[in-house]
């Protein structure tokens, strides 16, 4: 992470939670997509979507090798992902839960 040798005029904490709010205010998928395509260069949007293909398959119980030759995405990227499922702050756990839920629902609706 990038440090500044002078203080911003906004503090990182106060920006994060105005980041966090912005997330939170758009209203579909369409405009999230729209949303992290300005906001990300393509490098790390790459890093955020291999983070998340691996989540599925982590919750799964897929070995770390099979979800590589599934999704290409390295070793170490699926590793950090694993940690973060079971020592992070719970991030991961609850937007995953919330997409399957959404994903049942749309079924259901479907059916």
């Amino acid at each position: 992470m990038k440090r500044r040798s002078i203080d911003p005029e906004t503090p990182e904490e106060s920006a994060r939670l105005s980041l966090c709010r912005a997330l939170l205010s758009l209203k579909n998928a369409e405009e999230m997509n729209a949303f992290l395509n300005d906001l990300c260069t393509p490098a790390e949007l790459e890093v955020l979507v291999d983070r998340w293909r691996v989540v599925p398959y982590l919750l799964e119980g897929v070995s770390y090798r099979e979800i590589h030759d599934r999704t290409a995405v390295s070793i170490t990227t699926i590793g950090r992902v694993a940690r973060y499922l079971n020592q992070g702050s719970g991030g991961y756990l609850a937007a995953a839960a919330r997409a399957t839920r959404a994903r049942t629902a749309v079924k259901r609706t479907r059916a």
